[in-house]
């Protein structure tokens, strides 16, 4: 079965103005969806980032995969690292890590791979987690992602979330999302505030739920010495701690003497990062992500690594749409050891979802796993169109938070670490 076309569409949906380490999302978000089509009259779906520059370099590898059998993966990942040439993409906001030219590699490839697993999943009459070795659960938990926000933005009307930019918000904003979509866990977005009031955000957390997993991700914004109190002030209180200061260095300086275990998808965001982070014990929690760890077999290559090293293995996520949410869900459910509820900005993104309504929900906090062949999505071909028009009009080519926010703020910087 050979590929005959591809077509990368861009695509801007509207973003919230949620807060983080790096500054504020801007009022779009942007994302490419990726066709793949075949002599077979079979076609699959990928969603990957869609700054311009990821887009140009998506772009420059389509032609040397124009008749690949859709079977041939590592044939289609050696051409396309050939066609990139070693160019290692950057990544402008910092909240992704060190993108080398090996995890760019991966960064490209990931969408065209879960496209081609889309297709094979339809030739077969299977879904894709059959593809990874089937589903060994039939649901796969999310947590309630929480951000400090402001209630819209500037010159906009407030959303439908409101303003959190202080404990009885965030508050207010995890009771909304968990009485909304059933979450049993949370996580809530750092690295804005002072190191005290994030820790007085978790403890209300803590006494408004306090059966749920409680995470904290201050996106390296903190020193070791830093990291290191707040691990002691929230002893007992959080599952983990993600990426509280950067590099694997300082991780494992945290880690040695902090009380919970560390996670991260900064320092750790490419295969070559594992041995000297195994070899230091800097991460006891990795945050796996399909669109840069190079797809779905590869991630499930990952989450074999980390069972073997036994550390704990849950899922990262940035602004995203349905088909990336399928794919996830796939991958989770084909995962044995993902041993914790992952990552999604879904709810924050749903509302200009681009694949036709009623395959993906949220039962109790978790979505089920689709068992139609192949992803189980399809495009809502009306909504992609309003879609690629808003991406033509918004005038955003690449995610700046730091930009963003210093248009209202011209004195802000973004610094690591911060406190």
């Amino acid at each position: 079965m050979k590929i005959t076309e591809i077509v990368l569409t861009p695509i801007a949906f509207r973003d919230p103005p949620l807060l983080n380490s790096a500054g504020v999302h801007e009022p779009w978000a942007l994302r490419t969806i990726v066709e793949v089509h075949t002599d077979e009259g079979i076609s699959g779906l990928g969603e990957t980032y869609g700054d311009l520059g990821h887009l140009e370099r998506s772009r420059s590898v389509v032609d040397s995969l124009i008749g690949l059998d859709v079977f041939a993966l590592n044939e289609m990942h050696a051409r396309v690292a050939a066609a990139l040439g070693g160019e290692a993409g950057p990544d402008k906001h910092g909240l992704t890590g060190k993108i080398t030219a090996e995890s760019t590699v991966d960064r490209v490839y990931s969408p065209f791979e879960v496209a081609c697993l889309d297709i094979q999943g339809k030739a077969l009459g299977r879904p894709v987690s059959d593809l990874l070795g089937g589903a060994v659960r039939s649901s796969v938990p999310y947590s309630a992602y929480l951000f400090y926000k402001w209630d819209g933005h500037p010159g906009a009307e407030p959303d439908e979330w409101g303003e959190a930019v202080d404990p009885a918000g965030i508050v207010a904003q995890a009771s909304r999302m968990i009485s909304r979509y059933g979450f049993g866990s949370i996580k809530l977005k750092g690295g804005v505030f002072p190191p005290e009031q994030e820790i007085e955000a978790i403890r209300a957390l803590r006494e408004a739920f306090p059966d749920h997993p409680l995470r904290l991700d201050p996106n390296a914004a903190w020193s070791v010495e830093t990291s290191l109190r707040v691990a002691a002030e929230l002893d007992g209180v959080l599952e983990y701690l993600e990426d509280p200061t950067s590099e694997i260095s300082g991780m494992a300086e945290v880690a040695a003497k902090a009380p919970m275990p560390l996670a991260t998808n900064m320092c750790v965001v490419a295969f070559e990062h594992l041995k000297p982070s195994v070899e230091q014990d800097a991460v006891q929690v990795l945050l796996s992500d399909h669109h840069y760890w190079g797809g779905l077999q590869r991630s499930r290559q990952l989450g074999m690594i980390c069972q073997t090293f036994g550390i704990g293995l849950s899922m990262h996520s940035n602004s995203h749409l349905g088909i990336s949410l399928a794919a996830m869900t796939h991958l989770a459910a084909a995962t044995p050891n993902l041993n914790y509820a992952c990552d999604t900005h879904y709810p924050w993104n749903a509302a200009d979802e681009v694949v036709e309504p009623g395959v993906l929900s949220f039962v109790d906090g978790a979505v089920p796993v689709p068992t139609t062949p192949g992803l189980g999505v399809s495009l809502d071909r009306d909504a992609l169109a309003r879609l690629a028009e808003n991406y033509v009009r918004c005038g955003i080519t690449a995610r700046d938070d730091t930009g963003y926010m210093q248009k209202f703020d011209p004195s802000y910087e973004r610094k690591r670490p911060r406190w």
